[in-house]
């Protein structure tokens, strides 16, 4: 049975201030199953084992994973709201010669999981850091969504409200219109999946899509078909479990005058007039005379 401190404590520092051993990282990344219990590593049941304490998102969700596989090292919680505070503890005791094993609730650390900020201030802070790899939904969806594998763009969860949520997809259109041509994985909880999915079809149109939930599970499920017709299907269908959804690429499109025109105006967001123009220019495949043209003109100021 899982020993948690009463106080969610990390182990106090050994008076040593050795650095771990670089045989035995300062802190170890553990992949931990999206569902199915048996896609458990016999190397990350080492690690977890070896391990001064593990770090778990969740407690109570990681103990079901440690009873099962016979783990007794004590736990103690980091998640979003307490990492940043957890920090100067823990690297006074990786300092100390302890080392740590952090997992999620589910799936590969840090992929929308807590644990980058203390990840980081390890690696600033000298220590080892290593990691056993192991199940990630966001791979697995995409590699059974039948769209193409590589590039692809991670985006992970998107605001819960509709307005911030289609600004953050227009700006994934926006990278495509400036040359972007990625497929995208999202996540989203079952209760705004239909929402998410209208919002997308709205933004992408049309384009091949799938949602894949409950992954590795007994209801595994990946619903394959355009964005607009997965909007309508959940808009009757309530889901449940774990989701990702994956949308296909940008389709080739010939370079309008009104695509270079939001091109450029997307790209002298950031840029120069020059440096538009030849961004934009190279990602449509433009003379870069004529597009240096058309971004002088609308940087221009309006009289």
């Amino acid at each position: 049975m899982t020993n948690e401190t009463s106080a969610n404590q990390p182990p106090t520092p050994p008076t040593s201030n050795r650095v771990s051993s670089p045989s035995i990282p300062a802190l170890m990344l553990v992949s931990t199953p999206i569902g199915n219990l048996a896609d458990f590593s016999p190397r990350a049941r080492e690690a977890l084992c070896a391990a001064s304490a593990i770090l778990c998102e969740d407690t109570r969700t990681s103990a079901v994973l440690l009873r099962a596989h016979g783990i007794t090292t004590r736990t103690f919680a980091l998640h979003e709201h307490n990492e940043s505070a957890r920090i100067p503890e823990l690297l006074a005791a990786m300092q100390a010669g302890q080392h740590f094993a952090l997992i999620s609730d589910a799936g590969t650390p840090l992929v929308s999981d807590p644990g980058y900020r203390l990840t980081r201030a390890a690696i600033e802070a000298g220590l080892s850091v290593s990691g056993i790899p192991g199940p990630n939904a966001a791979v697995l969806a995409l590699t059974l969504s039948g769209l193409p594998p590589q590039p692809f763009l991670f985006a992970g969860f998107t605001p819960p409200k509709s307005g911030p949520r289609r600004s953050a997809l227009q700006a994934c259109r926006a990278a495509e219109m400036a040359g972007l041509s990625a497929t995208l994985i999202f996540y989203e909880a079952p209760h705004r999946l239909a929402a998410f999915l209208a919002d997308a079809a709205a933004i992408f149109g049309p384009r091949p899509a799938a949602v894949a939930r409950e992954l590795t599970k007994h209801f595994e499920e990946v619903r394959r078909a355009p964005l607009d017709e997965l909007a309508a299907h959940y808009s009757t269908h309530e889901a449940r479990g774990e989701i990702c959804v994956v949308i296909g690429p940008a389709p080739a499109e010939s370079a309008s005058a009104q695509t270079l025109e939001d091109a450029l105006r997307t790209a002298l967001a950031t840029l120069s007039v020059k440096d538009a123009a030849a961004a934009v220019a190279t990602a449509l495949g433009l003379p870069r005379k004529q597009v240096y043209q058309t971004a002088l003109a609308l940087a221009r100021p309006t009289p």
